[in-house]
């Protein structure tokens, strides 16, 4: 009789696997019978093999969706393929990466530009990507990326996936709540976190509520360019609470930002003297404060000249913002993390890690509250309270610890519950209220998740037209996941599908994530990133993106001595060898070395690496790059592509000739 159930058992397991493949028709009895013993041997359910139906992509099919996730610590961005949860690339940032040679002869000059205080740093803590959007859709050209620990702000180009420019804010350090974009891109959010003197500056923490300062900054983005112009951003004071994240309003809620804050206590710690530490002196109050900005009305303020030069920065000061009207705060719930505007930006939804609710704002409210001036008071730097009671819609709760949301395109929302380890769907209200089968404001389903998750990433799902097909988890532990790699464990990104209405919201694939913390996500559809298979004539500078009129040639490779005692070296790449091969130098020698991959071949890739000199570089097909450096130990240095090109790839070498003074 056990052997009679188990075999009426996996028919419909082997029927249910076809039929997600699309192949039932077709199947024949031995190929239903190998399905059963595979489950049967390792132990797989029905849903385990539904799941792998649909994640699984055969060789040479290509991913629907692609996710842009920081990489946390690691200073990088990864990305990965979504339904088959692969990871396809990581993109050097902050932090050199030698596949890529970044950061090791190529990239120094951008990574530099962001060094605090001018000190080398060569790493950075990476939260919050985001992707350039066209009337508050994504639209696959661009992506930002900040870094937390020194207030610095990224722009990657997604025609070739390379780090073009890093900026450092020059007011604080420390961004959590950056990058966001305004609807079409004008502006890049970065807001400070913790309050700090201007510029970082010595002030002793007994002066905190008279030296600290809050902040936000608009960095602005010039398209054409593909750069943040710095000499058209400007930068908002804010009272000295600690700023968390941001989101820019779009549809009805377009022109304004919204920034949460913590620490309305402006608590300054001192555990060490006996004092209440961080955790207990910034969670006392039941409410934070939310910030509402005016950005248009902060931008023709800026242009009027209404601005102050801060560590040589404009800045709209807090008297100013006040007095223009253009900054208002309302209460929040307390500790607050994840403030996420809805697709049609009639609310914003805000979730506070001490409270089990998200508390739903309505913009329509919040326009005629500050046009009625119906305030609650000033805090204590003057800026006008909105009326709690007079700006909310709705507070939905949902379950212990909520941060983030996000957003699909039938009126349902989801959110992560740290606490819970688990992801809520629940039903907007208002315009949305029409597209789902359940009441507004309703919570609809639970979704364990392992475990502790923080941010959220749907499917375009905090842009004005969620897809709704996937959601990604991002989860903090892993515990009891994968197989123990020591003490440091990955974390656990999980892929729940969410095509289904109601409460079919299963997970659907786990995926260890053993290179840095992702933070936070962005998922966009894969037919709108428009990259390049190559670049589009050979002696292209990425830097650039633009022909570099003195790349080296086919037949123009020679050693240049220049009268002020500079070498150029001029060389090609091609498979399966460099030209020239034999490079003289004299000890001490200035050194530019102008290398051109002169391939056009798909994926025609070649290295280059000097040793002991710490040099090494990724060409790819028609790439041209230059390397200085100065020629300062004497010796023999053989240097070789590193990436495997050809038959011959080993053969692909030269040699470094360095005469000693």
């Amino acid at each position: 009789m056990k052997s009679a159930k188990t075999k009426a058992s996996s028919v419909p397991l082997t029927l249910a696997i076809l039929t997600v493949c699309g192949l039932a028709a077709a199947a024949s009895a031995q190929s239903m019978r190998d399905v059963e013993a595979v489950a049967k041997e390792r132990g797989l359910t029905n849903a385990d093999l539904i799941a792998a139906a649909k994640t699984y992509l055969p060789s040479g099919k290509k991913d629907e969706y692609l996710m842009f996730a920081s990489g946390g610590h690691a200073g990088q961005v990864f990305v990965v393929g979504i339904p088959s949860m692969r990871l396809l690339r990581s993109i050097a940032v902050f932090t050199p990466e030698p596949w890529q040679g970044w950061g090791y002869g190529v990239g120094d000059k951008i990574i530099a530009e962001g060094f605090p205080k001018g000190k080398s740093n060569l790493w950075g803590d990476t939260h919050h990507p985001a992707l350039s959007e066209t009337k508050g859709d994504y639209d696959g050209q661009f992506l930002f990326i900040n870094d937390k620990i020194n207030a610095r702000v990224a722009v990657i180009d997604l025609r070739d996936w390379e780090t073009k420019q890093i900026v450092k804010n020059p007011l604080t350090l420390s961004d959590h709540g950056g990058t966001f974009v305004t609807p079409d891109t004008e502006y890049v959010i970065e807001g400070g976190q913790y309050a700090l003197p201007w510029g970082a500056a010595f002030a002793p923490i007994a002066d905190y509520k008279e030296k600290y300062k809050g902040s936000v900054t608009l960095w602005k983005f010039d398209r054409a360019r593909g750069r943040i112009d710095k000499e058209q951003s400007f930068a908002i004071e804010l009272p000295l609470y600690w700023h968390d994240l941001a989101d820019a309003g779009k549809g009805a809620s377009d022109g304004f930002i919204f920034l949460n804050s913590l620490n309305s206590e402006k608590a300054t710690g001192g555990i060490q003297d006996k004092q209440p530490p961080f955790e207990a002196g910034a969670s006392r109050n039941p409410t934070d404060f939310l910030h509402i900005i005016d950005w248009r009305k902060a931008e023709a303020l800026f242009k009027a000249g209404k601005t102050v030069q801060i560590e040589g920065f404009p800045v709209i000061t807090l008297e100013t913002a006040v007095a223009e009207g253009l900054l208002h705060i309302t209460p929040e719930p307390r500790s607050p993390h994840g403030v996420d505007v809805t697709p049609k930006g009639e609310f914003v939804v805000v979730a506070g890690k001490l409270d089990p609710h998200v508390t739903v704002f309505s913009i329509e409210k919040i326009k005629r509250a500050i046009a009625a001036k119906n305030f609650s008071g000033k805090d204590d730097y003057g800026v006008p309270i909105l009326d709690f009671d007079s700006v909310v819609e709705k507070r939905v709760e949902l379950g212990l610890g909520p941060l983030h949301t996000q957003f699909g395109p039938d009126g349902y929302a989801y959110t992560s519950l740290y606490l819970d380890s688990a992801v809520a769907r629940w039903t907007l209200g208002g315009s949305y209220g029409s597209g789902t089968p359940e009441p507004d404001w309703t919570v609809v389903q639970k979704t364990p998740v392992h475990y502790n998750v923080g941010h959220l990433a749907a499917a375009e799902g905090d842009t004005v037209s969620p897809d709704g097909k996937y959601l990604v988890s991002l989860n903090k532990w892993a515990v009891d996941r994968f197989v123990q790699t020591g003490p440091l464990l990955p974390q656990n990104l999980q892929l729940l599908d969410i095509s289904s209405k109601g409460t079919n919201m299963p997970v659907i694939y786990d995926m260890a994530m053993g290179v840095g913390e992702p933070h936070y996500a962005q998922i966009i559809k894969a037919d709108k990133i428009n990259a390049w298979a190559t670049y589009p004539e050979v002696g292209w500078d990425p830097h650039q993106q633009n022909i570099n009129p003195s790349a080296p040639k086919p037949k123009g490779e020679r050693v240049e001595r220049g009268a002020d005692g500079t070498v150029d070296i001029y060389m090609t790449a091609i498979r399966s060898h460099f030209n020239p091969e034999h490079v003289y130098l004299k000890q001490g020698e200035k050194v530019r070395w102008h290398i051109t991959n002169t391939e056009r071949a798909v994926d025609a890739t070649h290295g280059f690496a000097v040793p002991v000199y710490n040099i090494t570089a990724s060409l790819e097909p028609g790439e041209s790059v230059t390397i200085e450096f100065v020629a300062d130990t004497a010796g023999t240095f053989p240097f070789y592509c590193t990436e495997f090109c050809s038959a011959l790839h080993l053969e692909m070498m030269g040699y470094l000739m360095v005469e000693p003074k």
